[in-house]
This record gives C-alpha cells, structure tokens and sequence, in this order.
C-alpha cells in the first residue's frame, strides 16, 4: 500500500525547478509521499507567498534545507495541530534534492497540518 502524501511542493510553472522535478523525480515525488504542484508564475517567473498559510520557515536556498534539518522538524512540531497549511518558502531553487525535501517531509510526518515547501522563483 502506498504512504500518504506527506508533502506538497509548489514550483512556478516550467521553471527549472519544475523541469527538473518531472525529468528526474527525486525518490519521495516518484514514491508519492511528496507531490508536485506547478503553479502560474507571475511575469518575472516568481510566484508569491501563498495568501493562505502559516511561514514557519523560510530559507534562501533549497541548501539550507538540509543544513537547518533541525530548525525545520522544530518548527513543524511547535505548530499547533490544526489550523491552515504550514508553509516552508525557499525563495530561489534551481534544483531540489532528496535529501532537501526529506528535511522538510520527515518533519511534516509531526503534524495533522498540510506542509507546503514552496519555491519562489529560480536562480
């Protein structure tokens, strides 16, 4: 039986973030615990911070994802358990890694809460 989606990444629509995340999905996007959500970018190729959400944690790069594992499961697991999305924004990614989604998908495993990674733009 497949896990539930425990993730939810959204990219501007056809930036490089989101070729790549379709040309070679990393492990948790092809075993479906995180889903790819590409979104109308506006017309510099950005998308906005969602209107609805909780920011719990926002970083510049998908790199400080990996490097600030504990800051991210901290802030997940201090969020009360109902209530709307929880959203952790990289504000420019090129590329996402397994081990950059991991970070935030074995935190999202902590809460009853939606988790969004968003990406903002790219590099």
């Amino acid at each position: 039986m497949a896990e539930e989606v425990g993730l939810i990444i959204q990219v501007p629509r056809d930036s490089a973030v989101d070729q790549q995340l379709r040309e070679d999905p990393p492990l948790s996007v092809s075993s479906g615990r995180a889903v790819i959500e590409p979104l109308p970018a506006d017309t510099e190729g950005r998308l906005l911070p969602p209107p609805a959400g909780e920011v719990v944690l926002s970083v510049l790069s998908p790199e400080a994802l990996s490097r600030e594992a504990e800051e991210a499961s901290r802030a997940i697991k201090e969020a009360a358990d109902d209530g709307e999305p929880l959203v952790v924004l990289v504000t420019a990614a090129e590329e996402l890694r397994e081990d950059e989604i991991s970070a935030v998908l074995d935190a999202a495993v902590h809460t009853r809460r939606v988790v969004l990674l968003r990406v903002l733009g790219g590099v």
